[in-house]
């Protein structure tokens, strides 16, 4: 990692704003075969990828509601408390977002409105392998819960002998969900798009993955709805002279941790505070069980960022448009206004990112590789559908008849027209 000042700054930029992910020739190829299998052959096709993909020999793919019930009565104590109060936090804060089916009458008896219906089947997908994540598996089933999805199915990989983290079955029996299946890849993805013989399609696919199961999301958009194409986490601080150079390095790893290609960025305009940070970096990498992973993200992908002022720093935030945005200062919130392009920020010296990733509430769902530009969070508003209601009387379209018909006739769509002169005489 090191320090960036003046015209180096933008040549980091441009590094960051050149990550492009999931595009080789060799993965799209590799992912639309196993789809295509998956299709075609159903179950025998999910099996023979998950023996040769995972090691692991399946014989079904569905996990028994006692193995689900067994696995949450092994939770400790302390685990179920803290997964439950969580969980509460993050329907608490989604419940807010429901949006409401409304309606509006106005002159000549026209009707008009937007019909709310959530997206009938879900599938969530929840990495697994090395590391376990029912945090992932909270924050995608419920917004799916609170938006009103009948059913919502869950798959995650199995290790080698076939088995299931136990914690994530754990937590899908205390959230209420009792369609588990024991897969993972692109070959789940699949699965969930078209369907097998075990597992009925989905309308909707979330969750994170690897960059097979992110290509497989993309390739199988159109036939299902999906949440985002996830890329590797990324985290920008901006820090004023009351920041502590210890919490800003810990909260750079945090995100460094993740992956070796994320993205970890720091912004100050004291140039004092930025050697401090570069300083204890050393001594607290240390201590890291991820250092490797953590050296070589921050070695790839790091900068510490050195402006003129603070509205020097958030202009470069902006342009980022990261992930997570942490407003190390003295007074984040009068800040709050100068920023456009963010996932999530985190205001003040108490709020690590960390923070929003397990219990706040909000969803750490969150765009990424710049795309907060353009995308929000996970949400509820993600798993409903608006349907256009629309009614008009035989007074509104004889008044308005002729306006309609003569729109319909400058598109030369002659029978748009006629369907409104035959009722209206317009």
């Amino acid at each position: 990692m090191k320090i960036y000042t003046g015209n180096e700054i933008h040549g980091y930029l441009k590094t960051l704003k050149n990550r492009r992910l999931f595009d080789s020739d060799s993965l799209h190829e590799t992912v639309s075969s196993i789809i295509r299998e998956v299709r075609v052959n159903g179950d025998k096709a999910v099996f023979a990828f998950t023996k040769k993909l995972d090691g692991a020999d399946l014989h079904s793919l569905r996990v028994p509601e006692d193995k689900l019930k067994a696995a949450e009565t092994a939770l400790t104590p302390e685990i179920r408390t803290n997964l439950l109060q969580a969980a509460e936090n993050i329907r608490e804060f989604h419940r807010h977002q429901v949006e409401k089916t409304w309606l509006v009458e106005k002159e000549d008896d026209i009707l008009l409105g937007q019909k709310i219906t959530p997206i009938e089947r879900v599938g969530v997908y929840v990495p697994g392998g090395k590391a376990f994540y029912p945090s992932s598996l909270l924050m995608n089933v419920i917004p799916a819960q609170v938006a009103g999805c009948n059913e919502i199915a869950v798959v995650t990989p199995v290790s080698r002998t076939g088995e299931v983290n136990p914690v994530v079955l754990g937590t899908c029996a205390l959230l209420g969900i009792t369609e588990v299946y024991s897969i993972g890849g692109a070959q789940a993805v699949a699965a969930l798009a078209f369907g097998t013989e075990s597992i009925p399609p989905v309308d909707m696919i979330v969750g994170p993955g690897n960059q097979y199961v992110a290509k497989a999301k993309q390739l199988v958009f159109g036939f299902v709805k999906i949440d985002s194409i996830a890329g590797p986490s990324e985290v920008t601080i901006i820090a004023d002279s009351s920041a502590d150079p210890e919490h800003l390095a810990i909260d750079l790893f945090s995100q460094a941790e993740h992956d070796e290609e994320a993205a970890v960025t720091l912004i100050t305009p004291d140039s004092e505070l930025a050697e401090k940070v570069l300083q204890v970096i050393p001594t607290l990498l240390e201590k890291q069980p991820r250092k490797e992973i953590i050296a070589a993200s921050l070695a790839k992908y790091g900068g510490i960022l050195v402006t003129e002022n603070l509205d020097e720093a958030f202009i470069l935030a902006n342009q980022i448009a990261p992930e997570h945005l942490e407003l190390a200062t003295e007074q984040p919130l009068e800040h709050l206004d100068k920023i456009q392009h963010a996932g999530a920020v985190f205001l003040g010296h108490f709020s690590p990112e960390a923070v929003g990733d397990y219990f706040a509430g909000p969803n750490h769902v969150l765009p990424t590789c710049g795309t907060a530009r353009f995308f929000s969070p996970l949400g509820v508003y993600d798993f409903i559908k608006r349907t256009s209601i629309i009614q008009y009387s035989e007074t509104a379209i004889r008044k308005h008849g002729k306006a309609i018909s003569s729109l319909a006739d400058l598109e030369q769509l002659t029978a748009h027209g006629d369907s409104i002169r035959i009722r209206g005489k317009g």
